[in-house]
């Protein structure tokens, strides 16, 4: 593979961070509210599936 010199190198990053699009603030607000959103329906989720599991195994302990 050919090698490139710094130089060039550092001329085609700054070509190509040129080309990046960046999220309005308004976007990342809204993304971020979303993700907040789902961290809780994903705890709340686990949360009952833990204690619906847990009840079970206790149940089944539990006889003799």
């Amino acid at each position: 593979m050919a090698r490139t010199n710094p130089f060039t190198f550092f001329q085609q990053v700054r070509s190509e961070v040129a080309k990046v699009v960046w999220p309005t603030r308004n976007e990342t607000l809204i993304s971020t509210v979303m993700v907040l959103i789902m961290v809780i329906f994903a705890s709340l989720f686990f949360l009952a599936a833990d204690q619906i599991i847990q009840f079970f195994v206790g149940l089944i302990l539990s006889i003799r």
